[in-house]
């Protein structure tokens, strides 16, 4: 079962993508990424907003330590446990459940927000998993998915160029190289199966997710340039993150919207 092996890699990852969100905690990177977050969040601080695909919950615990009421959910149990530990004394003010982001277990229109990174392209059904997005998204609401066409290299000649270009600029700069560090033969083993890898984005996403929020829906493909750093940016020159920023519309009178 695909599910199974993507939680068992992501449980043997744990501990190391738990260390790259404690250096962006350490190193000021956290607030670069709240700056961002903030320009789309309402002013309101009494927001619920819901961290999916939470991991080491970098997401959580920056929109804990601002106020916000967060609830945070990943499949891995050993990422939960990441999470709780990297938390702190915030760890109190956080629900942390382990949960299917293409199954989640909340009733309709629960939170203000939804918010991911790094989450869409590792699933088996990301089309299901934003229909469950936007269903408990509050109408007004507002997803904010941060992605990127993470292994399209394998499909495509030219981004596979990039990619080596990529590899051999971390070398030249004498960085650490984000992707050679991993059990990369296990991952690309995973994206190979998953939908998204093949797939061009953000343009896919955005015909997903029209029907839910119409002409209420941005793509910011430079998003990149304002919350990597230099390492980030070197390392993933060829697969630039992107942010999909979406408003759940609200159902005309004496209609329902959209729903899972």
């Amino acid at each position: 079962m695909l599910l199974s092996q993507i939680e068992q890699y992501w449980t043997g990852r744990a501990e190391g993508y738990s260390e790259v969100n404690r250096h962006e905690l350490a190193t000021g990177q956290d607030q670069v990424w709240f700056r961002e977050i903030q320009k789309h969040l309402p002013k309101e601080k009494k927001l619920k907003i819901l961290d999916v695909g939470t991991g080491p919950g970098f997401f959580a615990i920056l929109l804990a330590g601002q106020g916000y009421d967060v609830t945070a959910v990943d499949y891995t149990e050993a990422m939960l446990h990441q999470a709780k530990q990297n938390a702190g004394a915030l760890a109190a003010r956080i629900r942390f459940q382990q949960m299917d982001a293409q199954n989640l277990e909340f009733p309709d229109g629960t939170f203000d927000v939804v918010i991911s990174r790094n989450l869409t392209w590792n699933l088996e059904n990301p089309e299901k998993a934003y229909a469950e997005w936007m269903r408990v998204l509050k109408e007004g609401g507002k997803l904010l998915n941060f992605d990127a066409n993470w292994y399209h290299h394998l499909f495509d000649e030219e981004k596979r160029r990039r990619y080596e270009e990529d590899r051999e600029k971390v070398e030249e700069l004498r960085m650490e190289d984000h992707y050679t560090c991993t059990d990369i033969d296990a991952m690309e083993e995973i994206a190979r199966q998953v939908p998204m890898s093949r797939t061009m984005r953000p343009a896919w996403d955005m015909q997903v997710l029209k029907a839910y929020a119409g002409d209420q829906l941005q793509a910011d493909e430079q998003v990149w340039k304002r919350v990597w750093d230099r390492t980030e940016q070197v390392n993933y020159a060829s697969t630039p993150m992107f942010l999909i920023s979406a408003v759940k519309r609200r159902a005309a009178k004496g209609q329902m919207a959209i729903s899972a």
